[in-house]
């Protein structure tokens, strides 16, 4: 069963505005999956539709089977949701937030309490568990929300831009948890985010949107021969520090590295070094909607 499917998604609000424009995407139990685009993209209002906070115009989608708009209390038990602002008790202590929202979930006082525990430890709150949560930074606030959709170890975690206010140090801890969260214990994080290179580093498949239609999805290879731009390969032929003797030219895959330095030996040059870089995230993002119907028609 698909953790998650969207098939042919649409929302159109009451002003005419179409946020989501058929959108169909279907993820596997485990996947990290990116679901990017700038703000106004349609990525917030997938996420609500997911949660049952709003219900499609048309088209349909599910969770592990179930319709959100239909059984929103089911889906909740299943799923947690961190957005890009925290919202939680701030007259209550971090501790006391978290066992709040276990025992709504379910859980007792006892198990609330080793599960919040657990999750300030490996989110580094444990020294601020017993501080009222108005006393917290923002990273701290956004660190706990992620504790809070973790509380009832749900199948399927709802990141909107998760790391949002957070030092380079704890956005990494949080990466490190999630991929953990994923390989480990095979969670499906559905993780809507504008950072690009943020989310290269953590996601297994994408879906690229703009303006409320997915333009791309797939494995970053998959997008990769979407945009059909091989790689860049740059060889060295001097010493460091000499400013000339440094080649530079687009190669369609690996295999024409080794005919071109054979190339350049015959001729008498000296390799000191070869390196490649292939289109990141950003680059195949912003060549997919460079042509936007090019993108559309090949989806």
């Amino acid at each position: 069963m698909n953790a998650v499917t969207l098939n042919n998604l649409s929302k159109i609000y009451p002003d005419g505005k179409k946020a989501v424009d058929s959108v169909t995407i279907s993820l596997e139990p485990g996947e990290v999956f990116g679901f990017l685009g700038p703000n106004g993209a349609g990525k917030t209002t997938t996420v609500k539709l997911l949660n049952g906070m709003l219900s499609p115009t048309d088209g349909s989608c599910s969770v592990f089977g179930i319709e959100p708009c239909k059984s929103p209390e089911k889906t909740h038990a299943i799923s947690g949701v961190v957005t890009e602002h925290a919202q939680m008790y701030d007259t209550l202590t971090g501790l006391e937030n978290l066992i709040f929202y276990g025992t709504i979930f379910g859980l007792s006082p006892a198990e609330s309490k080793k599960r919040a525990e657990s999750l300030l430890a490996q989110l580094e709150l444990s020294e601020a568990r017993d501080k009222k949560l108005g006393a917290y930074s923002t990273g701290m606030r956004q660190r706990l929300s992620l504790a809070r959709a973790l509380i009832h170890n749900p199948r399927l975690l709802f990141l909107d831009e998760p790391t949002s206010g957070l030092d380079p140090e704890s956005a990494q801890n949080v990466h490190l948890l999630i991929r953990g969260l994923a390989q480990e214990k095979g969670i499906t994080v559905f993780l809507c985010t504008h950072q690009l290179r943020y989310a290269q580093e953590i996601c297994t498949r994408y879906g690229l949107m703009s303006e409320g239609r997915l333009i791309a999805s797939g494995t970053l290879e998959e997008l990769r021969g979407r945009i059909g731009a091989g790689m860049r390969v740059r060889i060295r032929t001097c010493p460091a520090g000499t400013a000339s003797g440094i080649l530079e030219e687009n190669i369609a895959s690996e295999e024409e590295i080794p005919q071109l330095v054979r190339r350049l030996t015959e001729n008498g040059k000296s390799i000191y070094e070869v390196s490649t870089q292939a289109p990141s995230l950003e680059d195949i993002y912003f060549a997919l909607t460079a042509a936007p119907e090019t993108s559309q028609k090949n989806s």
